[in-house]
């Protein structure tokens, strides 16, 4: 075994700064919601100081099966994908193969001259770009796209009936579909949540000359130690697969999620990974220690230092619903939000802290100033609203130095 591959150290909490009363005081409200058929299961893990000091699992892995969660459950982590696809990028960034100024279709030459839809009164324009979006707009959620599951615009219906969200797509082919859509904004005019970061995953395999997963595997996962993370679930390992609810215990709806029995040919940059609580720890180890871990170095801690910086300045959140998705206090970096303020959100952190979480339920967030990280790792669609500030207030309520 080789020194990435190995655990993270670890801690009791009361060695780095913790309260064990208080770590347990969350596990007792998780266990809770288990316990009313709220939450199928979970996994919980917090580090301080580069030593994991709480590190459960609680409940079922699968509640059809009635199956125990395991430490190494695998979850669908939905968008906490991006972070990883934009170390990747930001990697071909520092070895010089591509410029966060590059123009999109200076690699991908199928967004060339993609208009601009306009709607007023109902009636659609479609305008010149003013300027094109470059590939720093892609990992800032810039670029003038969107997601179709976000309103109910004509460019969103455009994305739900060109079933953006297949994965029977190649990425390549994903991509054909997108440019053939108007841009629902001006480049650089707007923060809008989008399918931006799947169309990074193509622009890597271009510029890397390989598959979006074969270069993660290769650049990333394997340096990294994460040996459960990949787009696809060997057939051995489904059965370690978690798996929310059949129906939404809050309100009796179906909660599909992707079903990784049946294999898609879409290695989706924006949300297509599986990863597991320990493997996603490491990769949140190497960003806390500035780009290495275990003495492998993947990024310049300048660079993770202009990753986890505010990307947006004055550039306005869209109206809608990406305003619910990044609150009062926080802007955006190259793959996560940051927090610039130590005040106006809802919820405690540092100045500087970064974060994000998947549409199943599944978040995380880094704060550098306690050289602290969390990681949540649930099932559970239709909760993750409750669940991610649950996780922050409790954590922080843990910090007692």
């Amino acid at each position: 075994m080789i020194a990435s591959h190995l655990p993270l150290p670890q801690a009791n909490p009361a060695d780095v700064g913790l309260c064990p009363l208080r770590a347990q005081r969350l596990l007792d409200r998780l266990q809770a919601d288990v316990d009313r058929g709220r939450l199928p299961g979970a996994v919980v893990l917090v580090a301080r100081r580069g030593k994991v000091a709480l590190f459960e699992h609680l409940g079922r892995q699968n509640p059809a099966t009635g199956s125990r969660m395991a430490r190494d459950s695998l979850f669908r982590i939905y968008s906490m994908t991006k972070p990883l696809v934009s170390v990747a990028t930001l990697m071909l960034m520092e070895q010089g193969r591509v410029l966060l100024s590059d123009p999109i279709a200076k690699y991908l030459p199928e967004f060339a001259g993609q208009p601009v839809a306009v709607e007023h009164d109902g009636v659609r324009t479609l305008v010149p770009a003013a300027r094109p979006a470059t590939v720093q707009d892609l990992l800032r959620h810039t670029a003038g796209f969107t997601y179709e599951f976000l309103g109910v615009a004509g460019v969103q219906r455009e994305y739900a009936q060109a079933r953006l969200g297949s994965r029977e797509r190649s990425n390549a082919e994903f991509c054909a579909a997108l440019a053939a859509i108007p841009l629902m904004f001006q480049p650089g005019s707007v923060w809008e949540y989008s399918r931006a970061t799947d169309v990074l995953g193509r622009l890597v395999e271009v510029v890397a000359g390989q598959s979006l997963g074969t270069y993660l595997r290769e650049h990333v996962f394997e340096p990294l130690g994460m040996t459960d993370t990949g787009f696809t679930v060997p057939e051995q390992h489904l059965p370690r697969l978690a798996e929310p609810f059949a129906h939404d215990p809050d309100g009796g709806v179906p909660m599909p999620v992707t079903d990784f029995r049946h294999p898609g040919r879409m290695e989706g940059g924006g949300g297509g990974l599986v990863s597991t609580a320990r493997d996603y720890a490491r990769f949140l180890q190497f960003l806390l220690n500035k780009g290495a871990l275990d003495g492998v170095r993947l990024l310049g801690p300048r660079t993770v230092d202009y990753m986890t910086a505010d990307h947006l300045g004055d550039i306005p959140v869209a109206p809608g619903a990406s305003a619910s998705l990044l609150p009062p206090g926080h802007g955006f970096g190259l793959g996560f939000a940051v927090r610039i303020a130590a005040g106006e959100a809802p919820t405690p952190g540092s100045v500087g802290m970064y974060y994000w979480g998947g549409i199943a339920g599944t978040t995380f967030f880094v704060d550098p100033a306690e050289e602290l990280f969390a990681i949540l790792m649930i099932q559970a669609p239709n909760q993750r609203e409750f669940y991610r500030p649950l996780l922050r207030d409790m954590v922080y309520a843990m910090l007692v130095d």
